[in-house]
């Protein structure tokens, strides 16, 4: 029987969800699923605090009395929770001064994997490049081949700590350039852009006629002296970007499935149309729910301490290790670890599930450049202990590989 896969769109062909091969990217099939069974620490989901109990108390609250109320049985619309919206528009004021109109800049998806998507879609047609920054959050890679287009990987580099060289936007830039999307802060590398670069990206993309999106997932987790710049903001940009946030990062509230997009209401008109074709309601109590948090995010203070450490640990256990280099990270709450003196970074990743017990991601998964690194989500557990003692526990893996291979 001929494969069936033929009728489907060329790059649709080629993806592999793990059911026919095996597959090593920790959020694709069951191999997650697999890896916990076993005992082996899931610190290649960027889900703080898993797999411990975190909900913030008004929010655990809040969910009760929800529940209670018998409400969440029904939908919102799809565009999202007017009282969420405007909570959301409020804080977003507070934290950087940009002033949305809730009702015509801002719509909710069910998570900023959606709302990626949704950003995407209404600007890419067949053969449309999209110019991403490399390393980046691996989707940012596939999005545009799922859309038809094509991604244009844009290189950073090690020795400018992965921050952006606008020479190298300028090198591919061709007539079918459509998009640039930006992840800032930046998955895997714990880059936070500063406003220059930002700068400088925002005239590239003014003069060439470009979109941009900007993925901020992160924009709550920042270090002390870290400032978010959001391109959005800068001279002649509001108009030509779409801005994708999540609550699953910063406020630690993964499971929930809450993200949202805000633009232009130009562009939001369009998002408001196809919404209920695209990705349809988030669910109704967890939109309400969060509402506490969005209101007073204070807790999250808190969990910024514990990264802050948990960072500063990793960096010192890590670079004491033959042959391993990690920079300190500017945002975020991973690490980005340099093993390529020790092996592939697939080999090193296999090594460190089997006998360190640690799950951690293979770096080519966030791009060319990529090759050679690991990405490890410092947020897991609750307890610094916990999270301290996987870390030593990969150190020592290192530092065995480092003597094997007679690396001093």
């Amino acid at each position: 029987m001929n494969d069936i896969r033929r009728l489907m769109r060329p790059f649709y062909r080629t993806v592999e969800g793990g059911l026919f091969s095996e597959v090593t990217k920790a959020d694709v099939g069951g191999g997650a699923a697999e890896l916990q069974g076993r005992g082996v620490a899931l610190m290649s989901w960027a889900d703080p605090f898993m797999p411990d109990p975190s909900i913030p108390e008004p929010v655990l609250k809040r969910a009760i009395e929800l529940l209670q109320g018998g409400f969440p049985s029904h939908y919102t619309m799809p565009i999202g929770s007017p009282a969420l919206k405007e909570a959301l528009a409020a804080r977003i004021e507070r934290k950087c001064g940009l002033k949305l109109d809730p009702y015509r800049n801002m719509m909710i998806n069910p998570g900023s994997d959606i709302g990626l998507m949704l950003a995407m879609s209404p600007w890419i047609e067949p053969g449309d490049e999209v110019l991403v920054h490399d390393p980046s959050y691996a989707s940012n890679f596939m999005n545009a081949e799922l859309l038809g287009g094509r991604t244009v990987r844009v290189p950073t580099f090690a020795e400018d700590g992965w921050h952006l060289r606008i020479e190298e936007y300028e090198k591919r830039l061709t007539p079918k350039t459509k998009m640039v999307l930006l992840n800032d802060p930046n998955n895997p590398t714990g880059t936070s852009y500063t406003r220059e670069e930002l700068g400088e990206l925002a005239a590239f993309i003014i003069k060439n006629d470009l979109i941009c999106v900007s993925d901020q997932a992160f924009e709550d987790c920042l270090y002390p002296g870290t400032e978010m710049v959001n391109i959005a903001q800068l001279p002649g940009m509001w108009e030509r970007t779409v801005t994708v946030c999540s609550c699953s990062k910063g406020l630690g509230l993964s499971g929930f499935r809450v993200g949202w997009i805000y633009a232009d209401d130009r562009i939001m008109d369009v998002y408001h149309g196809i919404a209920v074709n695209m990705q349809g309601a988030t669910g109704t109590l967890a939109q309400e729910a969060i509402i506490p948090a969005v209101e007073d995010d204070s807790y999250v203070a808190g969990y910024i301490e514990k990264y802050d450490r948990r960072r500063k640990y990793a960096y010192e256990a890590f670079n004491s290790c033959p042959g391993v280099r990690m920079g300190m990270p500017e945002a975020g709450f991973y690490a980005w670890v340099d093993v390529s003196a020790l092996g592939s970074s697939a080999e090193i990743t296999a090594r460190c599930a089997s006998e360190a017990l640690v799950s951690l991601n293979d770096g080519s998964f966030y791009g060319s450049q990529g090759e050679g690194y690991l990405r490890l989500i410092l947020a897991c557990f609750w307890e610094d202990a916990d999270c301290f003692a996987a870390v030593d526990r990969l150190a020592a893996l290192f530092t065995k590989i480092a003597e094997e291979k007679r690396i001093a």
